[in-house]
């Protein structure tokens, strides 16, 4: 009984280990690959730990829109609930107001770090006179603060792009 339960155990051990194994796979930016040939050209790094599933977007047929009523935009998934125009009105106004707001603030900071910044060359503070390395370091920590909030300041401006326009009433 107990070697035919050891052989059970070993043959389902070894018939799992085909499925558990991947080839290798390569990212190359947004990106997987399995062919190490193009992986290389690109310059892709390998993806370890973990499997990784990709579901091809869906390029298949498209309809003309010749024969729909014009609105082929994203449609909200089924069963969700319905809002009302003014409702989703009144919610896009104040998530305009909001991340204005946000750019406000943000342009606001990178002023101040562009000033404090002065083009590379900030005033040194402290210990700075005597250990350079520190200045640098600060200059560095500097140069990439304003790159981060000026990533900031554009993703805000994408976001309010994708707001819809503001319609008088």
């Amino acid at each position: 009984m107990k070697t035919a339960s050891l052989i059970f155990l070993a043959g389902s051990l070894l018939a799992a280990l085909p499925a558990s194994s991947q080839e290798r796979v390569w990212r190359c930016g947004n990106e997987y690959t399995n062919n190490a040939t193009i992986a290389q050209q690109k310059g892709c790094k390998v993806m370890e730990g973990g499997n990784v599933t990709v579901v091809q977007g869906g390029g298949g047929t498209t309809k003309s829109s010749s024969g729909s009523s014009g609105s082929s935009a994203a449609r909200a998934p089924a069963g969700s609930p319905r809002v009302e125009g003014v409702d989703q009105r009144a919610r896009d106004g104040e998530a305009r107001s909001v991340l204005e707001s946000e750019l406000k603030k943000a342009e606001t900071r990178q002023a101040e770090l562009q000033k404090e910044f002065n083009n590379g060359e900030p005033e040194k503070q402290g210990s700075e006179g005597r250990n350079y390395q520190k200045y640098l370091d600060r200059v560095a920590e500097m140069k990439a603060e304003l790159a981060r909030n000026e990533s900031d300041i554009a993703g805000i401006r994408r976001e309010i792009g994708r707001l819809p326009a503001n319609k008088p009433q």
